[in-house]
């Protein structure tokens, strides 16, 4: 194995009254790719931080390779003070070329000239990412890179990092994003950091067996002892297990609501039986919303139910925060209407997190100070509610100011689902939060029984919770499918197909490269393009099915017991097959768009 480029021996930091870790043992090899995952509070930032150079730790010893240059992509950089997004692009004595810095942006798509206190968090975040990809780095800290962003920047990031030469630590909770990038997983928990030589797509099989290993070991403890394993463990097993049940439930709605559509992409929800009117909360007739001579929606109709659960998608812009507000009722369309029930109720959970004062404490903010909560009509204890949210009881007077970013995103989740309402609207609720609380608000969204509305970039959220997509691409279209985002993806890429079929338009991809011009009479495809053109279809369903048979195979619970070498093959090549996908898929719509451009 080739020497690390930098290492962390017996680390060990103390936070507040104890030691937030101690004895930890980390390396990084020169073109390591390693997912940091760790609850929320659990020192993950911290971590990064300690590697980065930026804290003093109590103990440890710190070695680097000289003239290794680390870059760290802090969650929410500092930018008060900085008139404009270049001025703090391009401040401090690591800061990148101005020029190298303007070509990241130009490719993100950010102008950097716009000033800081008008910045959007997506606009910031590109900035931090141009600083941080412009400084030439050997080893690349990201902490939460895909806050913010939407898919076409995160597809982009994606592209840029498979290309890096260098190594890089990613914490994340975008499980597409890790489960693309990562080749190894370091696990914080309770203190500890293990480490495994698998991507991120084996995470959750290695940890069951961590889990396992320590449930044998609770049984030689005494029943006190089990019961607060028990608790730390969060019930892994079972938890999984009724997410797979959920996840058959998803697919059986998801089924019954396509028998619902029509043709894919038609903007009209057709109707099994009449009855299924009285189930209806939001009714949108043939909608269209303008703002000047743009037009954000066009001919829009769709019928809601009760318990339906609609995904929202599209790039930055493109209109999902329109649409949202026109089917709530807080915009009215220019033509066409919207019916809401009478009896509907909403609770909205938006990116601001406006209620998270740091002066208050956790029952302020949970049960106004008191001891009790009324969850749903059902009175509870707030230390027992807070278990339900993976919260230490012991937290009940702790300031908010002292919970990371992701507890107060939880808290707030908390806070929210013990209200009485059958609508719930979500604007990018996975921002900062860690992997197992998306596993808990996965269940809770299942088990809602009113309407959910949820605007995310998270794709793996969405395939998750998701009945229906409305994907938009900034036209004004927006695309009906029954589904998630992965769904979504299919039928924009059969619409790209149609041509060799039926001779259909393809539809673009948001940042697919622009068609090539032709002049005069058309141009023919090059030998090669028009080879990519007929065999990629093939290469895709092929390596599709290659995916789900390894997948398939690694769904024993106990394959890695039995055979761990097996283990580790299958999830390598699951990750290799879906980075192969992804370019092929890529490469098809770019050639598309020429056999379409020359008239093929």
């Amino acid at each position: 194995m080739a020497p690390p480029i930098l290492s962390y021996e017996d680390l060990g930091l103390i936070q507040g009254d104890g030691w937030l870790f101690r004895g930890l043992d980390l390396y990084v090899g020169a073109r390591d790719r390693l997912a940091l995952i760790g609850r929320n509070g659990a020192g993950k930032t911290t971590l990064l931080k300690c590697l980065a150079g930026l804290i003093d730790t109590d103990e440890g010893k710190r070695t680097i390779v000289p003239g290794t240059h680390v870059v760290l992509l802090e969650q929410d950089p500092a930018m008060g003070g900085f008139a404009t997004l270049e001025d703090w692009v391009l401040h401090g004595t690591d800061a990148p070329a101005a020029h190298e810095a303007a070509a990241i942006a130009d490719q993100l798509g950010i102008d950097l000239g716009r000033a800081v206190a008008t910045a959007s968090g997506g606009e910031r975040r590109r900035a931090a990412i141009a600083r941080a990809l412009a400084q030439g780095p050997d080893l690349l800290l990201l902490d939460e890179p895909t806050n913010h962003l939407d898919l076409g920047a995160i597809e982009w990031l994606e592209d840029w990092l498979k290309r890096f030469t260098g190594a890089f630590i990613v914490i994340s909770h975008d499980r597409t994003f890790l489960t693309r990038l990562t080749r190894s997983c370091i696990w914080l928990d309770r203190g500890q950091l293990r480490r495994s030589e698998i991507g991120f797509g084996g995470f959750e099989a290695w940890t069951e067996r961590v889990y396992d290993e320590e449930a044998r070991a609770a049984e030689k403890l005494d029943a006190k002892l089990k019961l607060e394993l028990h608790w730390l463990q969060r019930g892994v097993t079972a938890r999984r297990r009724r997410n797979q049940g959920r996840l058959s439930k998803l697919h059986e709605m998801r089924a019954q609501r396509a028998a619902m559509l029509g043709p894919a992409g038609s903007a009209k929800l057709g109707l099994a039986k009449d009855d299924v009117r009285t189930k209806t909360v939001i009714d949108a007739e043939q909608v269209s919303k303008s703002f000047g001579d743009r037009r954000i929606i066009r001919d829009f109709s769709l019928r809601i139910q009760r318990g339906d659960r609609i995904g929202l998608v599209g790039p930055n812009g493109a209109g999902k925060t329109t649409l949202l507000k026109l089917l709530t009722g807080e915009l009215a369309p220019d033509t066409g209407t919207v019916s809401l029930a009478k009896t509907l109720s909403g609770i909205v959970i938006d990116q601001q997190r406006k209620l998270m004062e740091p002066g208050k404490r956790v029952k302020d903010v949970l049960a106004n100070g008191g001891d009790w909560i009324e969850v749903r009509g059902v009175k509870k204890h707030i230390k027992g509610y807070l278990k339900e949210f993976l919260f230490d009881p012991a937290l009940t007077d702790a300031p908010i100011g002292s919970l990371s970013g992701g507890e107060r995103s939880r808290l707030l989740l908390a806070r929210e689902f013990a209200r009485e309402a059958n609508l719930l609207v979500l604007d990018e609720p996975t921002n900062d939060l860690d992997l197992e609380t998306l596993d808990l608000l996965q269940e809770v969204i299942a088990d809602y029984e009113g309407t959910v509305l949820i605007v995310s970039h998270d794709r793996d959220f969405l395939d998750r919770t998701v009945t229906i997509t409305l994907g938009l691409d900034g036209s004004g279209k927006v695309d009906i499918v029954a589904g998630g985002y992965e769904d979504w993806v299919r039928k924009r890429y059969e619409a790209a197909r149609a041509p060799a079929k039926g001779g259909s338009r393809p539809a673009a991809k948001d940042n697919a490269p622009a068609a090539r011009p032709t002049s005069g009479k058309a141009a023919k495809l090059s030998y090669k393009d028009q080879r990519d053109f007929d065999r990629l279809p093939g290469e895709i369903e092929r390596l599709q099915l290659e995916v789900a048979a390894d997948e398939a195979a690694l769904s024993d619970a106990d394959l890695f017991l039995k055979n761990p070498d097996r283990f580790t093959q299958l999830t390598e090549r699951i990750a290799r097959h879906r980075a192969d996908i992804e370019a092929a898929e890529e490469r098809w719509l770019e050639v598309a768009e020429m056999a379409e451009a020359v008239g093929a």
